[in-house]
């Protein structure tokens, strides 16, 4: 029974300038501004720079860029220092610099290196004023303008969201009612296998929506920023991905529609679209120079979405390359003109029409994050530092430099330059007659007191719809997680064929459910539960794990959704129920998938025999997966002991290591130093003690954490060959003054050498 509109322009392409919502709120929404592309039409804005004398500095360090709505100004930061040092969004007052709140984040099991904080930017939605963010170690929150929290989640727990020592995370952006997070996972079922992946939630209760793998298996962490746009009626992003490509993808249903391979390691810039018909991309790494390249975009779309994108060949699809590279730092557009900074610190002029380099200004030694802002006709570009900066200043590697440059047709005329105290890592912003700028030590404003705002009127964004009839069934959320005999309400809508709504679901009751199995899954599971009479979700009481799909059917329209089912503590997994029944292509062994519930099991373990026992066997033919996380239970778990028996291959100058999660801390023991630690971040959260042990031998884990009513803790870990008696004191403590209050039990493993490590009888019980 689909649904066709009654009219006689059905199927034509519809063109209309009206805005997709109401927009209440208006001002610099998100990190590329209201164009997505780096250009504003703000007039009045200073043509010079004096680090002394701005018009209020705050000490609130990152590498993030400002967001700006109704006088108040968002940006990511961070505070504190060791252990201690916490993550997150700050307010100020756009006009005074008065913090007016912050909310503050813990890193934990991440693998960060450095100070490389807040690499990602705040997003407010036009329509509520709310705020979106991203951490670096994957909170991803909603919160009000005033900093109260409405919806989060733990993209590393919940979905798998990798860390890397880079810590390039991806800026939320908003369209119509998503929200969409961008980073590489390892989820489970078919999204088990790491990805470049796009999460899209319902930006008013954090509903998963959809979720999109548009690339192939990643080279590398990326966080270039969706660029939104329409193309044959679809609303759509363009997106440069980890694999390397550039990919476009429906951004109302995440289907992937066609990518172009261009480079052999991941690309973090983000990309442009001139005049509607191209994409613009820049990609190279410090040690491999790349090109600017012009993409032509092209209405063409897999027949079936579950083929995966049409991969266009780049012969055909590239209009122009040149050799402007940059690994990270995004290119900009203003009218014909493409405003970049390349990776050597020059910036670059290039016609977006015929690829042609106008010209080049050295401004510095190297630029890799920030990009410039073209407004008020002036470019204001930040770098990381330069040979005049660093000699003025005597502090080298400690500070930025900051240009305000006038370009020409044929060259560009610096009028402006600015030591800053701190590197510059995020990207101005150009509001109100002032410009915004953060450095890792400081957060400045600089132009004229009280409103100066000469903002053009912003034209309507130009909506394209095709006028059709229903024809697939979204239902949301896509993915649950519900504990023993709790429920779980949907809502439902149908999409035309392009993705577009075409009617909302006044009752889910009519929908006909069934357990569905795709013909594509390694495990065959089936989640425990079933749908009541008021089309509610119902996890059966069985203490069980499980994991699988549901098919819903209105009519001859279908859609999915996936679940799984976690039990209350305690917790216990032996292996021993697992057939194994799949062949390891590396070494011809026999082995099983691990629980398919687990996040982020899948490739990087197996379940395999061992010793007379079925054990969980580290993989090892996978360097992507050589250090490998893996949750076993919810994210607001707490105040639990987790033990797990342990065991290393290798010999005594070879070993690996292997340990388990608890409450976001990993208690591991280490093969080659031969140490019991504890960690939460590498660098900044670290204590251990020797321990010897030996390889190809047994051991028995203990770990359990206290948290005080202060919010302080103390993690507690202990370990012992197995058959020994248990110790009656503990081996480690390790206090932390900002404990980890929740976090989801869960496994680890190290095998750098290929020596694999083994874990048995896992248990997780109540303190």
């Amino acid at each position: 029974m689909k649904r066709k509109l009654c009219h006689a322009f059905a199927g034509a392409l519809i063109l209309a300038a009206i805005p997709a919502f109401a927009a209440p709120v208006s001002g610099w929404l998100s990190w590329r501004g209201p164009n997505q592309n780096g250009f504003s039409a703000e007039k009045n804005l200073p043509d010079k720079i004096d680090p002394k004398k701005p018009l209020w500095v705050a000490d609130f360090p990152g590498q993030s860029t400002p967001v700006i709505a109704n006088g108040k100004l968002y940006i990511m930061g961070y505070l504190g220092d060791g252990a201690d040092l916490q993550e997150g969004v700050a307010c100020f007052d756009a006009e005074t610099g008065q913090k007016l709140w912050q909310k503050l984040y813990n890193d934990f099991l991440s693998d960060v290196i450095y100070l490389r904080y807040a690499t990602a930017s705040p997003a407010i939605d036009p329509e509520t004023g709310n705020i979106f963010i991203q951490g670096t170690q994957g909170i991803l929150a909603a919160l009000t303008p005033d900093g109260k929290e409405v919806w989060k989640h733990s993209m590393m727990e919940e979905f798998g969201r990798l860390t890397f020592p880079n810590a390039r995370t991806a800026s939320p952006l908003i369209d119509g009612d998503l929200v969409i997070a961008h980073g590489i996972t390892a989820n489970w079922g078919a999204q088990g296998p790491a990805g470049d992946r796009f999460y899209a939630f319902d930006k008013n209760t954090g509903d998963l929506v959809w979720a999109s793998s548009p690339g192939e298996r990643p080279k590398d962490n990326s966080y270039s920023h969706p660029y939104l746009g329409w193309l044959g009626g679809r609303r759509v992003f363009y997106c440069a991905l980890g694999d390397g490509s550039v990919a476009c993808v429906n951004a109302r249903t995440g289907d992937p529609l066609w990518r172009v391979p261009l480079f052999k390691a991941g690309i973090n810039a983000t990309v442009v679209v001139h005049n509607n018909d191209k994409v613009i991309a820049v990609y190279g790494t410090p040690y491999e120079p790349g090109q600017m390249v012009a993409l032509k975009i092209t209405d063409v779309a897999p027949t079936n979405p579950a083929a995966g994108p049409v991969v266009l060949e780049r012969a055909k699809a590239q209009l122009w390359a040149n050799d402007v590279s940059s690994s990270t730092s995004s290119p900009i557009l203003a009218g014909d003109t493409i405003y970049a900074t390349s990776e050597k610190g020059d910036l670059c002029a290039v016609d977006a029409n015929t690829g042609e380099t106008k010209w080049k200004l050295k401004l510095g030694t190297e630029e890799r994050n920030s990009c410039p802002l073209f407004a008020d006709g002036k470019l204001y570009v930040p770098m990381l530092e330069d040979a005049e900066t660093k000699a003025a200043t005597g502090e080298a590697g400690t500070t930025g430099a900051f240009y305000i440059v006038k370009p020409g047709d044929r060259a560009g005329e610096i009028i402006s330059h600015a030591a800053l105290d701190g590197r510059c890592f995020g990207t101005p912003v150009a509001f109100n007659g002032k410009v915004y700028v953060q450095t890792t030590k400081r957060l400045y404003c600089w132009g004229t007191k009280g409103n100066n705002r000469g903002l053009a009127k912003e034209s309507p964004e130009t909506i394209q719809q095709v006028a059709d009839g229903a024809a697939v069934l979204q239902i949301i959320p896509s993915e649950v997680t519900l504990r023993p005999g709790q429920s779980a309400s949907f809502r439902a809508r149908t999409l035309t064929s392009s993705g577009n709504v075409f009617e909302e679901i006044k009752d889910v009751k009519q929908l006909k459910w069934a357990s569905f199995i795709p013909p594509t899954a390694k495990v065959k599971s089936t989640m425990n539960g079933t749908f009541n009479e008021e089309g509610k979700l119902v996890a059966d009481a069985a203490t069980k794990p499980s994991a699988g799909a549901f098919m819903a059917t209105l009519g001859d329209l279908k859609g999915t959704i996936r679940g799984r089912v976690l039990p209350y503590l305690p917790l216990k997994q032996d292996f021993e129920s697992f057939a194994l029944s799949e062949t390891n292509a590396s070494d011809g062994a026999l082995f099983a998938y691990p629980p398919l519930p687990w996040i982020g099991a899948r490739f990087k373990f197996e379940v395999r025999e061992k010793d007379g026992s079925k054990v969980l066997a580290k993989t090892v033919d996978n360097a992507f997966f050589q250090r490998a996380y893996v949750f076993i239970g919810a994210p607001e778990a707490k105040n639990y002991t987790m033990e797990a028996d342990v065991m290393s291959d290798g010999n005594r100058r070879k070993m690996s290591e292997v340990g388990v999660i608890n409450q976001r801390y990993a208690v591991v023991l280490k093969g080659n130093e031969q140490k019991l630690e504890i960690n939460s971040n590498l660098e900044r959260l670290r204590v251990s003690t020797d321990f010897k042990w030996s390889p190809k031998e047994w051991y028995r884990l203990k770990s359990r954490v206290d948290i005080s009513a202060d919010g302080s803790g103390v993690v507690r870990a202990k370990a012992w060959k197995k058959g020994e008696p248990e110790p009656e004191a503990w081996t480690l403590e390790a206090p932390h003054k900002t404990a980890h209050q929740q976090g989801s039990p869960g496994l680890f493993g190290f095998s750098p050498q290929a020596e694999r490590v083994y874990i048995d009888n896992v248990t997780v019980t109540a303190n």
